[in-house]
């Protein structure tokens, strides 16, 4: 009649403590631009099997098996009045061909190779994908960890102004401090509030869209837990950009695999003059049949009998040669070469975009280690000015102007150095994903 204790419980959220490996991991199972990527894989692994089948005779069968036809013809035999006669009979027919190509222009061949480019350019976009949902993780599981540290900063701040309220309103009761201090300090209080309202909706924003990424019950409690070497600041603070330029020319997987379907349609304007060119088969053929009168008496074996007595054979070679396609074969050449020209200005526009991409990247790397230099020391001043002004405000000697100013820069100083050092991570992903280095395996 009642509920277990257990029900409520049962019927909670599942709650997950999950590390950057752990989102990466998960983000790459459910993700499905991957599993879209492997498909397209797949598919052209088939292809590839198809072109390899090209090279192959075409073997067919049929049979055909009739168990009743009549048939009514007119004969006039020895008679001026045209009888008709009808013949019903039983018939039995196999057949089995063969067809060879010898030779069509090197169709077959340049469709193979096209193939090939195209499965191996399927290769390389199914890893760039993979590297690009490591990448988007990585970008939202970061954030995830800056807005909550600045939700605690804000906290922080606003507990700092809580205090300070509690001792502004003792100082008034005893007349150390006018009504004018105590109201600043409660609106300056609850404009605390504020900002730990709306660092606290973006950290929720933040965590919702890591969610999104991740591709799980959008009901999941997760608890983010990070590992400390994720935040360790690189040794390297300016990169070199023309080696990382060259690193990014041979590792960037879509350059590869772009150059591939650059390929495989300069093999396609191959395939497409193959046309000009007659084409040569070798055929061969088996078949047998039989026959049974159902009506006459004729002196006919068994249909397995004639089955395997009357079994005959053709060979021959087929040379035919299109002398003129409409201008058909004119046009699929002229398209070919224009994909092939397109292929290769994507390939160019890539080449630029990497380069331009990956100074960006670098410029903004080595600005986000330059920042943390600066806001650390921010901080450090910014905390001391803060706890020499504290003290004065509470001995009289400082206004709560200048109190409110110092506890205001601190609270940006300690703002600017979470998201410098979060900014750091972020660009070094950005660098690495630029250059191609993002590994996709743990």
């Amino acid at each position: 009649m009642f509920a277990s204790p257990s029900f409520g419980k049962d019927s909670e959220a599942p709650e997950k403590q999950l590390s950057l490996a752990n989102c990466i991991e998960i983000a790459l199972k459910n993700a499905s631009s991957a599993k879209k990527a492997e498909n397209n894989f797949k598919l052209q692994g088939a292809d590839v099997l198809r072109s390899y089948g090209s090279f192959l005779p075409r073997i067919s069968a049929s049979a055909g098996y009739s168990p009743y036809t009549l048939s009514r013809t007119y004969s006039a035999v020895n008679n001026p009045v045209s009888d008709i006669n009808k013949t019903t009979l039983r018939t039995v027919d196999l057949t089995l061909s063969t067809s060879l190509n010898l030779f069509n222009g090197f169709s077959d061949y340049a469709s193979l190779q096209s193939s090939l480019s195209k499965e191996h350019a399927a290769e390389y976009n199914l890893g760039r994908a993979l590297q690009s949902i490591v990448y988007d993780v990585t970008q939202s599981y970061f954030q995830v960890l800056l807005d909550r540290e600045l939700y605690e900063i804000s906290r922080e701040n606003l507990l700092l102004a809580q205090d300070q309220l509690t001792l502004t309103e003792r100082q008034f009761n005893v007349g150390l401090k006018s009504m004018t201090d105590r109201f600043q300090q409660q609106a300056d209080t609850e404009q605390s509030r504020l900002s730990v309202i709306k660092a606290e909706t973006r950290m929720n924003r933040s965590l919702l869209e890591l969610i999104r990424r991740l591709r799980i019950d959008p009901q999941t409690k997760i608890t983010i837990i990070p590992d400390p070497d994720e935040l360790k600041v690189p040794v390297v603070a300016k990169p070199d950009i023309d080696s990382l330029l060259t690193v990014a020319l041979q590792q960037r997987l879509d350059l590869k695999s772009k150059s591939l379907e650059t390929n495989a349609a300069q093999w396609q304007i191959r395939s497409a003059r193959a046309a000009w060119y007659p084409s040569i088969d070798l055929n061969f053929s088996l078949s047998s049949g039989g026959l049974e009168y159902l009506n006459h008496e004729y002196l006919y074996p068994p249909l397995s009998e004639q089955l395997r007595n009357t079994v005959g054979y053709s060979a021959g070679i087929n040379l035919s040669w299109t002398i003129f396609d409409r201008f058909q074969t004119r046009y699929s050449v002229s398209a070919a070469k224009i994909n092939h020209l397109n292929q290769q200005l994507d390939y160019e526009d890539l080449k630029n975009n990497i380069a331009i991409d990956l100074r960006q990247a670098a410029g903004e790397y080595a600005s986000a280690f330059d920042q943390i230099a600066t806001a650390t020391v921010s901080f450090t001043a910014a905390r001391s000015a803060f706890d020499a002004v504290k003290r004065k405000y509470e001995l009289g000697a400082a206004s709560f102007v200048e109190l409110s100013a110092a506890r205001a820069t601190l609270f940006n100083a300690h703002s600017n150095l979470s998201q410098a050092t979060y900014n750091l991570a972020l660009q070094k992903n950005i660098l690495d994903f630029t250059t191609g280095k993002i590994a996709t395996q743990p």
